[in-house]
């Protein structure tokens, strides 16, 4: 059997609230809320008992997904928000937007950081990283036509 597709991408937070508040502002919407709890889900995460509060944030097109989760039980066990671009393992999301100068002054007013600047890529891309909510890794493609 082929691969369908790809469901979504998880992230771990501490403000949940604000988080979805941020992704909505860059365009996202949320799919849905819910409390994640029980011996059930652990047998999935090898956590155990875990109580965590989840947030999926759709894009507008529908094909591309956000799982956002707090965990309540057990907490948090590493931080990885801080790492620089070449660190190891997973670490940021891209997100395609109409107009790069005007989603970044919209998610500045949200807290967001520019990391370094704004540059073209020949012809095709306008291209940045940001830090949003909690210091994550988010970059931004604007495609040129």
């Amino acid at each position: 059997m082929a691969l369908k597709r790809m469901d979504n991408i998880g992230i771990v937070v501490d403000d949940l609230g604000e988080t979805i508040d941020f992704f909505l502002e860059l365009g996202l919407e949320l799919e849905g809320r819910a409390t994640i709890e029980g011996e059930w889900s652990g047998r999935v995460t090898g956590l155990g008992d875990q109580h965590v509060e989840v947030a999926m944030m759709r894009t507008p097109d529908g094909h591309g997904r956000l799982e956002l989760s707090r965990f309540l039980t057990p907490p948090a066990v590493a931080d990885h928000r801080n790492a620089p671009v070449n660190a190891l393992g997973y670490l940021r999301v891209m997100f395609a937007v109409d107009d790069i100068d005007d989603t970044l002054e919209r998610l500045r007013k949200r807290g967001a950081q520019l990391v370094g600047e704004v540059v073209q890529y020949k012809d095709v891309y306008r291209l940045c990283y940001i830090r949003g909510p909690e210091g994550l890794l988010i970059g931004l493609a604007q495609e040129l036509s």
